[in-house]
Formats: C-alpha cells, sequence, structure tokens
C-alpha cells in the first residue's frame, strides 16, 4: 500500500480534538470535520465509516505514550478521512492509566459504543489483559507498542506493529556484537516488567552466543524504581563500560541522573520504552547525550514521509511526535489496507469483520513510518528491522 500524506490537507482536517492531543483524560470521537468531499457518518452507514477504538495510558506516569498513540491514530484518520476514499473511521480513545483492569474496563466502554477494530492497548500489561477479552469477543486488535510476544500468543486475531521483546534483544545484542565488541556488559532491568524481562532474557541468551561480556546483572521492581546506587555500583565494580537499559524512560532518567552524580560515565544502551526521555519534564535533556537505543522511528530522519508526519503532528499538538505516535500512525493504515483487502463494510458486525482481517493481514505490506515493507505472520508479529541511533545534541542521529 502507498502511503503519501497530503501536503495541501486543510486546516481543519489537521485540527485534533482536544482529548487527542493530551488536552483531557477524557474519552472523545473525533470532531475534525473531514475535507476533500470525505463524510463522516456513523458506522454502518453508505458512507463506509468504521468505527476505531483507541486504548493507552491518557494520564498518570505513562501518559506521554498514551497520549502519542492517540495523536499518531488521529492524524492518520484525519489523512484518511479527507482522501475522501471509501474507507472512513470515526476514532475513540479511551485512558486506561497503564492499568489491566481500567483497559478491560475501557474496552467494554468502546464494545458499547460500536467499536469494530481496536487499535490498542499501548502497553503490554494492558494488551494482554485486554488480548484475552478480545480474543473470546472475536474482535480485532492491532496494539502499535505492546511488544511483548504473551500479547499475540495463541490469539489470532491479535497483530502487534511494534517489533517483539525477543527482537529488540536480539538486536541489541546483535548490535553490540558489530560495533562494540570487547565491551564489558552490565544489564539492569525490571523483574516485575513482561516487557523489561523479556527483553532481558533475549538479549542474554544472544549476548551468549555472540561472546558478548556481560559482567553484571541488577533488578529492580515498580516499588524500588527510585534509588539505583546498588545497581550502578555493582556495574561500575565489576568494570562495566556499558550498561544496557531493556526499560522504560522514566527510571532509564533516574539512573542517567545517579550515575552523573557519581561521575560513573559508561555507554547507556537502551530499547524503544527510553523513547520520550528527551521530552521528560524535570529531566536534563543534557544528561542522555550519548545515549544510544534502538527505535523504529526517528523525528530527525530527512525523508518526506516522516517530515510531513512531523509537521502535521507538531500542528496538531505542538510537540515532536515519538515512536509510539509513529507506530499508531502506521497501525491505522494497516487497519486501513487489510479493510481493503478483505472487501469489509462498515455495516459488517465486528465479529465478522475480525474474521476476514485475522485471514488478511499475512498477505499485505505495508510502508509506513516505522518500516518499509512491513508484514505479518499469522500468529500476529511484525516483520520489521529496528535501528541504533545515538543522542546527539538533543536529537537521534545515526551512530
Amino acid at each position: 500500500m502507498k502511503k503519501k500524506f497530503l501536503a495541501l490537507v486543510t486546516a481543519s482536517a489537521l485540527a485534533l480534538s482536544l482529548a487527542a492531543c493530551g488536552g483531557s483524560s477524557s474519552s472523545a470521537a473525533s470532531s475534525a470535520p473531514a475535507a476533500s468531499g470525505a463524510t463522516s457518518g456513523a458506522a454502518g452507514s453508505s458512507s463506509g465509516t468504521f468505527k476505531l477504538g483507541v486504548i493507552g495510558p491518557l494520564t498518570g506516569e505513562n501518559a506521554i505514550y498514551g497520549q502519542a498513540v492517540a495523536n499518531g491514530a488521529q492524524i492518520a484518520v484525519d489523512e484518511i478521512n479527507a482522501e475522501g476514499g471509501a474507507i472512513q473511521f470515526e476514532l475513540k480513545s479511551e485512558d486506561d492509566v497503564a492499568d489491566g483492569e481500567t483497559s478491560v474496563n475501557a474496552y467494554n466502554n468502546l464494545l458499547d459504543w460500536g467499536m469494530q477494530v481496536l487499535v490498542g492497548p499501548t502497553t503490554t500489561g494492558a494488551s494482554v489483559a485486554v488480548a484475552a477479552e478480545a480474543y473470546n469477543d472475536r474482535v480485532f486488535m492491532l496494539t502499535p507498542s505492546a511488544s511483548s510476544t504473551d500479547v499475540v500468543s495463541g490469539k489470532d486475531n491479535v497483530f502487534q506493529v511494534c517489533f517483539t521483546d525477543p527482537n529488540q534483544g536480539v538486536g541489541s545484542a546483535d548490535y553490540m556484537a558489530e560495533n562494540m565488541a570487547g565491551s564489558k556488559i552490565a544489564v539492569i532491568y525490571r523483574n516485575d516488567d513482561p516487557y523489561s524481562q523479556g527483553i532481558h532474557d533475549t538479549f542474554v541468551s544472544e549476548a551468549a552466543e555472540k561472546g558478548l561480556e556481560i559482567v553484571y546483572e541488577g533488578t529492580f521492581t515498580a516499588d524500588t524504581a527510585t534509588d539505583f546506587s546498588v545497581q550502578l555500583t555493582g556495574a561500575q565494580s565489576a568494570g562495566a563500560d556499558t550498561v544496557f537499559l531493556p526499560i522504560y524512560y522514566q527510571p532509564a532518567s533516574v539512573i542517567l541522573n545517579q550515575a552523573n552524580a557519581m561521575g560513573y560515565e559508561p555507554t547507556f544502551f537502551g530499547v524503544d520504552g527510553m523513547d520520550g526521555i528527551l521530552t521528560m519534564e524535570g529531566f536534563d535533556p543534557a544528561l542522555a547525550e550519548g545515549v544510544m537505543l534502538l527505535t523504529p522511528f526517528s523525528a530527525d530522519d530527512t525523508d518526506e514521509l516522516t517530515q510531513n508526519f512531523v509537521s502535521a503532528y507538531q500542528a496538531a499538538c505542538g510537540d515532536i511526535p515519538n515512536q509510539f505516535a509513529a507506530d499508531a500512525y502506521d497501525a491505522v493504515y494497516a487497519v486501513k489496507a487489510a479493510l481493503e483487502a478483505t472487501g469489509c463494510t462498515s455495516d459488517m458486525d465486528a465479529a465478522a469483520i475480525c474474521e476476514a482481517m485475522v485471514a488478511a493481514m499475512p498477505t499485505i505490506t505495508v510502508d509506513g513510518l516505522t518500516g518499509q515493507g512491513m508484514t505479518w505472520s499469522s500468529t500476529g508479529e511484525v516483520s520489521k528491522a529496528p535501528m541504533a541511533v545515538v543522542i546527539k545534541d538533543g536529537a537521534y542521529t545515526l551512530p
């Protein structure tokens, strides 16, 4: 599928709802008027408008992820609607504060609204909880950013846009083996988080196969994520010159602060959960200088598609998009491609649409912001390669 942003889309089509840009925690359907003759009728009308649900943390400590997903999905919906094609979307976002039980409640609210396809949830734990419900209900689910294989395992109607935890662990070890041979590596991970644990496990396994030397491993939990002096001292004492952080940006920011305070200056190497650290409130971006991470998207890329998306995101939300926004944008276009492949119409119920899309997903190819030629296996995993970037002068650059 060819994806091209409408550079001349009207300003009204780019004006996202306040909730979609993080201005409110309440759920809200898209209120942006359609351009180029597009209609915006309810699902089941002759307009071909499908009801698309989005779930993520719009409030709380993980709101940067959920708001980005809601924003990216909304921009894609506005763009598609402005094109005036046969497929149109009505979008509604629900807040789950990255909590599994709350996310299931959000999912049920969307079902009451008439949701036909789900883009979400945003985080892994919430996605695991909702995936079980979506499987039983036969609702097609495409999570833009949950990366654990537990999300899709045993559920034929659940797919991912973000590359998986094993993919990140393997990719990180492979990169270090090729570019950082001889490094002494410490790993600090959260052992009560499936995301962090999953990446850690595959990284350690791949590192052993590649002959990488891991000299220290330190763990923490959600309740102990405020003090990393023991882990950093252990890594420093073991002579680690590289510290692998398969974690989210909040604890990573604490680690970088504390490492700076103790004069410990290894190369920090993170994963996609660290995307967002540069815009974290109260964090000095200078402390992230030289940090490396794997990501499928960089807002600093100069290709036309990326720059058009970044411009649209800034115009709508006044911020620079992160990879979660880009994943959600690609997710909406993947849904569109699958619907086009199936010939589904908006008067079909969610279960019928689900069965058709399950069959279609392994047949489509999407050129997106986060990967060219993205394809999906029948078991739900996406095929695309992560890239390593380094933070330099407050921006992502290629090493």
